[in-house]
């Protein structure tokens, strides 16, 4: 167990690398799911086909096969993955140790997968809003977006942050793959690394990988129940 005091530095570096990951993966994928829900639950048929058939393909394809195809595929669109240097983001990017590029597309992979997660965690909020809320608004004459803005979905998010926090405890433990598609110094490829490259004990290394990510998740989901108790609670 000695590797556990003495790669310190190291297992700190790798939690450091996949809290970055998971934090930006989630905000990108909540973004997107709600777009994704939004287009779910319009009325215009079009859109509502294109977020069904988002979430039916994202939502039912194993995340190891969106992984390849971001670390395999996207590279082969551009050269060093230009296309994927946002002038936005760059600034962000470049005060993270990152990996790059395979930083960027375990990130697209995982906001791709997870956003499909996300769209149903809000959908199932906004089914939760009674339908005459929605119905009084358009006798008001409120659009669409206007009845999503300001009726439906402030309602919507009640119903949604348990799911929501669900799914993000859930991408968290998904991010494990990351280090086996390219990007390095995760707490995946940490272990790799001490395993393989150093020779230590197997079992060893997987209890400080393991205490990195339930150090992310165990308080995500303690925060959640006392979410959804308060909210039993309330009803």
């Amino acid at each position: 167990m000695n590797v556990l005091i003495d790669k310190f530095d190291v297992f700190a570096g790798g939690f450091w690398l996949t809290l970055q990951i998971c934090v930006l993966a989630a905000i990108g994928a909540l973004i997107l799911g709600a777009v994704v829900a939004v287009l779910r639950i319009s009325p215009v048929p079009p859109l509502r086909a294109v977020g069904t058939g988002y979430v039916n393909v994202f939502r039912n394809m194993p995340l190891t096969v969106v992984m390849f195809f971001a670390a395999f595929g996207l590279p082969a669109l551009g050269s060093n993955a230009d296309f994927l240097r946002l002038p936005g983001l760059e600034a962000v990017f470049s005060r993270l140790d990152t990996d790059l590029p395979y930083f960027r597309f375990a990130l697209i992979a995982l906001v791709l997968y997870t956003a499909a997660f996300v769209c149903e965690a809000l959908r199932s909020g906004v089914n939760a809003v009674p339908a005459g809320q929605a119905e009084a608004a358009r006798s008001l004459g409120l659009t669409f977006g206007q009845n999503l803005r300001y009726v439906v979905l402030p309602q919507s998010w009640k119903a949604s942050i348990v799911p929501l926090g669900s799914v993000i405890i859930a991408m968290i433990k998904n991010s494990a793959l990351i280090g086996f598609f390219g990007v390095v110094g995760d707490l995946s490829a940490t272990a790799d690394q001490l395993t393989g490259a150093e020779g230590y004990a197997f079992i060893p290394v997987a209890i400080g990988i393991s205490i990195g990510y339930l150090i992310m998740t165990v308080p995500l989901g303690a925060l959640l129940d006392r979410i959804e108790k308060r909210q039993a609670v309330a009803r």
